[in-house]
């Protein structure tokens, strides 16, 4: 008969910020509300976490539009080599709208690492800014 290694009568088995609280309780600091600086930490995370998958997103969408421009610049040099044949002109003329296609697609690449990178820090922004509310709340509390 199998057992399972997983506690099934504790429902916060997993949750660290659960057994972080049980610790805490044991520690009873006059004024500190120990409890809301957990609820704080599990905050942390969480914009740590939503930072995390706007550069994970950010890639995904990087590596997606890479493959998508090499794959056109394959059908663009097979489509080249036919039409330019040994036309200088031609020849020149493919080498700049290759230039400024590549260009293009560098400005959209750098555009879109950007995004990642601003959603990335809007988070941990936010919660930096409510992290530093907590603390004035904190220090309400106790002074008034």
């Amino acid at each position: 008969m199998a057992t399972s290694t997983k506690n099934d009568a504790n429902p916060n088995a997993g949750n660290p910020f659960a057994e972080l609280s049980k610790m805490y309780e044991q520690f009873k600091v006059p004024g500190l509300d120990l409890s809301t600086i957990a609820d704080a930490r599990r905050k942390d995370v969480e914009a740590l976490v939503q930072a995390n998958k706007a550069v994970y997103d950010g890639m995904q969408a990087l590596a997606a539009k890479q493959t998508e421009m090499f794959r056109q610049a394959m059908v663009d040099i097979q489509g080249a080599v036919g039409t330019a044949g040994t036309n200088p002109a031609a020849q020149t003329e493919l080498a700049r709208k290759a230039y400024e296609k590549a260009l293009a697609d560098m400005k959209e690449l750098a555009e879109i690492a950007r995004q990642s990178q601003a959603e990335a820090m809007a988070s941990i922004s936010e919660r930096a800014t409510q992290n530093l509310q907590e603390i004035r709340d904190m220090v309400k509390k106790q002074t008034g």
